[in-house]
């Protein structure tokens, strides 16, 4: 884990270098100060010499000044080292996940992955920050002062060697108990954000049917959950302070109480006592700056561990060593094809499926909810991996295709129609960024987009809103397909993605692409008859099977499944 987080300090490693270095040069100095005080105290006041007093005064300012600068240039190096640690994390993160297979995003839940990109990274940006620039003052400031209380008095810079063990004890517990409750509380917060996501992107769903109460108690309990744990690893926390207390005051009586005893037997000197009492609370500040850095590092290992887990997570989808860069037409086969999401172990979604599809036709495919139409689409572009048989494209295997250069060449316009916050023109140029204004204009005729498009009072330069919703849903699919045809693809999927249209302005598309593409194949899964009956074959899926691969006759004819949905939409229509 560690290593895989110190790649990414990148171009800030001579940053992390200045700021130890800059914290370090600030300890000498700060503890060169209690001996100036020393010397001022007994030459200078008791001696009842204003040259001395002068001269450290002088002295002791001008380290003072430096101190201060120093503390400046440590803190400033910090944080840039820190806030650009936190940019190439999330970096790293994000640049990973655009490589994730469908079966690694199914891994982890959006609501997962942006608390990772987020809480996640900014607890870990704070740890390094504390370990850059605390962890390198805190030690070297608790050594450097105890050296110089030896150097003063032994017998008495005994009493801070009992503090120290004291403290390190009481913290080590401290650390064990609060380990647990940190490592159980982010997975919380996923659940939290989950939550927040699902209301505010379902918001009219939930106005709708009136569940603001259930959403608001659901809300409750995710925040509540994670109030409890982080009451517990406080409640840990809070002996961190009391525990502090006992060894400063502890100390200082000890020191006091000593301390006279030795300048009564002319053992010490009140200047020197004075730079014991400086060097002690040097001491109880350092523990106590090292206590919250390890309270910071304890809570970010946690984070750690997650973001580490997106960053090392391989796709288990990756273009082989000698990938083929040519696609030579659009023909599919299906192999005795078996597939399941989880791959060894889980139930077949598709069992046996033997196809093979010739370039340029018109492929429909129906069947009932779960028979797995949009799984049998899927692995075409390769978005999963077979478990048996193999899936051909072009008359070669899709696993011996480079990933990018296969998707480019089959287009997907899935179920769930995604449009991005930009206008019309740059959410069409998805499908190919150096198109024309033309050119974009001839896919959305082809998609009968045009005509709603023109209606617009800024056309082709219309804003759409994050996920497109001051559009309709037939209006957001029809560009969706022009977004698809612009990729000028030798296959064109159409995953149910005409179902929020008319059926006249489906059939007009259908002939569009007939006229227009007719070397590109063409698949649509449907649920309409209407908007598969007229393709060359149609696949009939039962649980993962298929039932029938014929044409609308034949299959009316041969097929039980697809006669009986038949004569139920027919029926339908004729009651209309």
């Amino acid at each position: 884990m560690v290593r895989t987080l110190i790649r990414q300090i990148k171009e800030y490693k001579k940053d992390s270098l200045l700021t130890m270095l800059y914290a370090a040069l600030e300890v000498v100095l700060e503890i060169i100060i209690p001996l100036l005080m020393a010397s001022l105290i007994d030459k200078g006041i008791e001696a009842q010499n204003i040259n001395q007093v002068i001269k450290y005064g002088i002295m002791m300012f001008v380290i003072a000044i430096g101190t201060l600068s120093l503390g400046f240039l440590a803190g400033n190096h910090a944080a840039k080292a820190s806030t650009g640690f936190a940019a190439n994390l999330r970096d790293a993160m994000y640049t990973n996940i655009q490589t994730f297979s469908f079966s690694n995003i199914d891994k982890y839940s959006t609501a997962g992955l942006v608390t990772r990109l987020t809480t996640d990274v900014t607890n870990v940006q704070n740890a390094y920050q504390m370990i850059i620039r605390m962890c390198i003052r805190a030690p070297m400031s608790l050594i450097c002062a105890l050296a110089m209380a030896m150097m003063i008095n032994l017998k008495l810079s005994m009493i801070f060697v009992v503090a120290i063990i004291f403290l390190v004890t009481v913290l080590v517990i401290i650390m064990y108990h609060a380990t647990k409750y940190f490592n159980d509380v982010f997975p919380k917060y996923d659940t939290l954000n989950e939550s927040v996501q699902e209301n505010v992107v379902g918001i009219r769903v939930v106005k709708s049917f009136v569940r603001e109460k259930y959403e608001n108690e659901k809300f409750k309990k995710a925040a509540q959950n994670i109030y409890k744990l982080f009451v517990k690893a406080e409640s840990v926390l809070s002996y961190n302070n009391p525990a502090m207390l006992v060894a400063v005051y502890g100390s200082i009586l000890m020191l006091s109480w000593l301390g006279a005893k030795a300048i009564v037997a002319g053992n010490l000197t009140t200047g020197e006592l004075t730079s014991l009492f400086s060097y002690i609370m040097n001491i109880m500040m350092s523990l106590m700056m090292l206590s919250m850095a390890f309270v910071m590092i304890t809570m970010s290992l946690a984070s750690g561990r997650r973001i580490v887990e997106v960053i090392n997570e391989q796709s288990d989808l990756v273009s082989p060593n000698h990938a083929l860069t040519d696609v030579k037409d659009g023909s599919i086969d299906f192999n005795h094809v078996v597939f399941s999401y989880k791959h060894g172990s889980g139930e077949p979604v598709l069992k046996d499926v033997d196809l093979h599809i010739k370039s340029g036709e018109t492929i429909g495919i129906i069947g009932g909810t779960g028979s797995a139409k949009s799984s049998l689409v899927n692995l075409i572009s390769r978005l999963y991996d077979v478990d048996e048989g193999s899936v051909e494209v072009g008359g070669q295997d899709v696993r011996n295709y480079d990933l990018e250069l296969l998707r480019d060449e089959v287009a997907v316009v899935l179920q769930k129609n995604v449009l991005f916050s930009g206008t019309i023109l740059q959410n069409l140029r998805w499908g190919n960024e150096s198109a024309s204004e033309e050119e974009c204009k001839e896919a959305c005729r082809l998609a009968c987009a045009d005509e709603f498009i023109e209606r617009f009072e800024d056309g082709y330069q219309t804003y759409l809103e994050q996920g497109g919703s001051n559009v309709s849903g037939g209006q957001k699919q029809r560009l969706c397909i022009a977004r698809a045809l612009l990729k000028k693809p030798k296959i064109l999927i159409l995953d149910d993605s005409t179902s929020a249209v008319d059926t006249a302005t489906d059939a007009s598309i259908q002939e569009s692409f007939n006229q227009r593409i007719p070397d590109t194949t063409k698949i649509i899964i449907s649920q309409r008859i209407s908007s598969v009956q007229n393709a060359s074959r149609i696949i009939v899926l039962n649980d993962g099977v298929v039932d029938g691969f014929d044409s609308h006759e034949q299959l009316l004819k041969t097929n039980e499944i697809y006669r009986t949905i038949y004569e139920t939409q027919m029926k339908g229509k004729e009651e209309e």
